[in-house]
Formats: C-alpha cells, sequence, structure tokens
C-alpha cells in the first residue's frame, strides 16, 4: 500500500499539496511514484512561471512512461527542487519529502476542490 499523509492535499492526477502561509509545495504521491516506476528524468517550470489549477507545469519519465504535472493550485512559482534535475530518482526514495515546485497562492479556495488524505486513500484503492 502507498504510503498518504494526513494534513496534506491530494489531486485526482496524483499530485500532493502542503501548505505553509500563502505558500503550497506540490509533489507527486508515492502512489503515483510505485506506478510509475524508476523516475529517470523531470522537466520543470522556471521561477516566477505561472501555474493554474489542472493545467501541466511540467512533466516525470520513467523507464515504463512519461507522465505530465498537473498543477493542483494556482499561483506562482517561487522556487523550484533544483535537486531533481540531476537526481530524479529522489522522487522514487521519498515523494513526499522531495518537492517539485513551491507556489505562492493565488487562490487558497482551491484547495477545497481537493481531497483529503482519507478520501485519496480511498479514490486510489478504486
Amino acid at each position: 500500500m502507498a504510503k498518504i499523509i494526513e494534513g496534506l492535499y491530494y489531486s485526482e492526477s496524483h499530485e500532493y499539496v502542503k501548505v505553509e502561509g500563502d505558500y503550497a509545495y506540490v509533489g507527486i504521491t508515492d502512489y503515483a511514484q510505485h506506478a510509475l516506476g524508476n523516475i529517470v528524468y523531470i522537466d520543470l517550470p522556471e521561477v516566477d512561471d505561472e501555474v493554474n489549477v489542472d493545467e501541466e507545469f511540467g512533466a516525470v519519465e520513467s523507464v515504463k512512461a512519461a507522465s505530465d504535472l498537473n498543477s493542483p493550485v494556482s499561483g506562482t512559482v517561487v522556487e523550484v527542487n533544483e535537486a531533481l534535475e540531476d537526481h530524479p530518482e529522489l522522487l522514487n526514495e521519498d515523494a513526499f519529502t522531495n518537492w517539485i515546485i513551491k507556489v505562492q497562492l493565488s487562490d487558497k479556495s482551491e484547495l477545497d476542490t481537493l481531497m483529503d488524505s482519507k478520501a485519496y486513500e480511498e479514490f486510489c484503492q478504486q
């Protein structure tokens, strides 16, 4: 069973959101990294890029498949996890520690459309 952390928000496309004040850390879930297999490449956005809810902001590639990254929130990218550029496999080691982007949220009410840990766990079992 994939690891799911309480207190985070989850999207149907298997991204998580960890909120700290007006900022959100966005990454892929443990479920997603298991499904992808060994991640070998990640396409990251630039700092100051705008992201919009449900729109693509990058991609991850594994030995099995490529998958778009869809933003669960809207806002401005204030930081990218540059360690992933050289070591995308960090997502396989611990998807929750190795967030992908940090976003300054433009509309916190969007968080209400995301799942909590319990709802996400049920979603993954479907």
